[in-house]
């Protein structure tokens, strides 16, 4: 019940309406009886007046979603390095009106991932797409124990600017990044013949009638059968480019472990506490896929 002890947390975004973080922090809530809310605030202008908000109304955190994950950053009284690095802020931690920016999206990939039996020591990622999440993934993977990544991005106003930012990426995570044009089909299909790893993180395949493939089939059918296929998207529950490689004998994943890992990675960074896994993955499918 909501009573004068209630803690606040909330989530920041346009749109905001439709987010799953309510029901896995809420169900997270009532299901460790503590007495806290999470509720989604969808607005598009002022975020200097919110963030004020979660200091004036003591709020315990909050996560953040486009178009604010860059914005809120010199709001902030300090930013975590991987935040920094990738220059977005996804979770913030208020600690006694000290406002700490945090990013849980590269990490919550592969600890999704991981939550799957999927490790990569010493592994070579192809990634298709470098916008926020292809940024906090790529940031993420000198931890994961990935030593070298192809990034595939389209060649429009932004790619000397992700450049830039892929070098600086490189430096600090001590990985090989190698940066392709993403119609360059004959350098894809090399990069893939010796990936561990492909991801797709565009948005090519959202949506439950989508039949759009990220990469040629042509070019799919010869990457070899152990790499292992993960799509961000996790509605559709199968996305058309992981039943085709599924179909092909690849292991697939789709974006439901990022989701709920970094929720669980926010969750620790503002509470301390284990978010209940099982609890939680069982709301959101049933949210997503049994309605």
């Amino acid at each position: 019940m909501i009573d004068g002890k209630t803690q606040l947390y909330g989530f920041f975004a346009h749109p905001a309406q439709h987010s799953l973080s309510p029901l896995m922090y809420n169900t997270t809530f009532a299901e460790q009886k503590i007495n806290a809310v999470y509720l989604a605030f969808d607005f598009t202008a002022d975020l200097a007046t919110a963030v004020t908000s979660m200091r004036t109304l003591n709020f315990g955190g909050a996560n953040l979603s486009m178009p604010f994950k860059a914005q809120v950053i010199p709001l902030l009284d300090e930013i975590a390095p991987e935040a920094k690095l990738i220059g977005a802020v996804n979770t913030v931690v208020n600690q006694n009106g000290r406002l700490i920016g945090h990013s849980t999206d590269g990490p919550g990939f592969f600890a999704g991932l991981a939550q799957q039996g999927q490790t990569f020591q010493n592994a070579h990622l192809t990634i298709l797409g470098a916008g926020g999440a292809g940024l906090a993934i790529i940031a993420a993977t000198g931890q994961a124990g990935v030593t070298a990544i192809d990034v595939f991005k389209r060649r429009n106003a932004t790619y000397t600017s992700v450049a830039a930012k892929l070098t600086e990426i490189a430096a600090v995570t001590k990985v090989t990044i190698r940066l392709h044009d993403y119609a360059a089909t004959n350098e894809l299909t090399a990069a893939l013949k010796s990936s561990d790893l492909l991801v797709n993180a565009t948005n090519i395949g959202m949506g439950a009638g989508s039949t759009a493939l990220p990469i040629p089939q042509t070019v799919l059918t010869q990457v070899p059968p152990t790499t292992v296929v993960s799509d961000v998207i996790y509605f559709p529950k199968e996305t058309a480019f992981l039943k085709a490689a599924r179909q092909l004998g690849h292991p697939t994943y789709n974006g439901l472990p990022m989701l709920i890992q970094q929720g669980v990675l926010a969750y620790k960074l503002w509470t301390g506490a284990e978010m209940p896994l099982a609890k939680v993955t069982q709301a959101l499918e049933q949210q997503l896929y049994q309605k």
